[in-house]
């Protein structure tokens, strides 16, 4: 049985081969908390060994970024650091590839100023425009990978003993990521291959909106002309295939921007900046949320919907089937990059340029007058369960199955 350092190194071969797929001299940009310094320490040899040119980590540290929030007056959150988005600009304009590695405890900015968190959104949001453009059009190389960290393994595990919750949660990654398979770089290969054929279904119907029907939850979301949907990988624009997310599980799309109707309910937390929002219901009118309630996190939620006007509608649609393994599994991770592929999700705000033919060479009012939605931020929240149907509407009104009690229905 292998030893949790050889896993965290087989981890770390496959976020740099398969997450980035790194080419040789190409530039490497890891953000990491300081908890996650091992994995990031192995992450740079990897890097290296592949033929990387250079390694520029970020660091961040938990408690430190609790101590500015909480005596920083507003105004330095209504600043964002200009050459911080400068920096990252420069190198995506290198073709460097950036790999994101969360750990954050899912409460730690819990009874902050909420001004606070709204005002560092939106002015980070607004910086890193351009980057975030680049992101969205799959211009460049990306992915974001989970590392455990004490914060994050309390709210995870918190029956479990303290000695216990971390390594219990490091597990639990590599048995989502598939590391404890023989071979993790084909068996993520034959993974993508799966999602593919699902997405290439999906494109072929070029359904004009999909009727999600659930407990609390009557809701259509229209699909613009030539959208497209995309399994786990994505190509950059050298033709270098990546994968943004890790783990994954999904299929995704764009909203018709103007074509979204009905109400939908949270069936997960959601974890956003350093809060957990729970327990919600939005309603949608012509594409717009019109209203927003919340058991838990209600004036973070309306402040988020608030950010800007594009955070007013939809951008992702994404379908996970219910008997997905990390659904399976029953853990709550509090955390979206993983709580997203148990459950089906959609996102507040922009949509990714790719998702539309031809995108990713539009401009953003060529995507906006195609249906595509933009705005500075970009938020997935979870809405689907073992009890929710999804049917495919065709440009004859005719209603498809596409999911039936949270699973693929062809």
């Amino acid at each position: 049985m292998a030893t949790f350092n050889e896993k965290l190194e087989k981890y770390a071969e496959l976020i740099v081969k398969v997450g980035v797929n790194i080419q040789p001299n190409q530039k490497v940009v890891i953000n990491s908390s300081v908890e996650s310094a091992p994995l990031s320490r192995l992450l740079t040899k990897k890097a290296y060994e592949a033929g990387a040119s250079d390694v520029i980590i970020n660091w961040a540290d938990d408690e430190i970024t609790l101590l500015r929030y909480q005596n920083s007056p507003l105004e330095i959150f209504e600043q964002a650091p200009l050459h911080r988005a400068a920096e990252r600009i420069e190198l995506a304009g290198e073709n460097a590839a950036f790999v994101s590695i969360v750990s954050e405890n899912p409460d730690l900015l819990k009874g902050v100023d909420g001004q606070k968190i709204a005002a560092n959104q939106k002015a980070m949001g607004q910086a890193l425009e351009k980057f975030r453009q680049m992101i969205q059009s799959n211009a460049i190389s990306w992915t974001v990978v989970g590392a455990a960290s004490e914060g994050w393994a309390a709210k995870v595990f918190p029956n479990l003993p303290q000695s216990e919750q971390v390594a219990t949660l490091w597990e639990t990654i590599f048995e989502t990521t598939r590391i404890n398979t023989a071979d993790p770089i084909q068996t993520w290969k034959t993974h993508d291959e799966t999602l593919n054929s699902k997405a290439a279904y999906l494109n072929d119907q070029q359904y004009t909106a999909l009727h999600y029907t659930a407990p609390d939850t009557d809701l259509t979301i229209g699909l613009p002309e030539n959208h497209v949907w995309v399994g786990a990988g994505s190509y950059n624009k050298q033709g270098k295939e990546f994968m943004a997310n890790m783990p994954t599980e999904e299929v995704f799309s764009c909203a018709q921007k103007d074509k979204v109707n009905g109400y939908v309910s949270s069936t997960k937390p959601l974890s956003y900046a350093g809060n957990i929002i729970d327990k919600f219901k939005i309603t949608f009118k012509d594409g717009r949320i019109v209203d927003v309630v919340a058991e838990q996190g209600e004036e973070i939620l309306k402040d988020l919907v608030a950010t800007d006007e594009g955070s007013h509608y939809l951008g992702e649609v994404a379908l996970v089937p219910d008997p997905s393994p990390i659904s399976q599994s029953g853990i709550l991770f509090y955390n979206t990059l993983f709580d997203e592929n148990a459950s089906n999700h959609l996102a507040i705000g922009s949509a990714y340029a790719f998702n539309i033919k031809g995108g990713e060479d539009m401009s953003r009012e060529e995507l906006e007058k195609a249906g595509v939605n933009s705005s500075m931020t970009h938020v997935d929240f979870m809405i689907g369960s073992d009890q929710m149907n999804i049917d495919g509407i065709t440009k004859t009104g005719e209603k498809v199955p596409v999911f039936r009690n949270g699973d693929w229905a062809f």
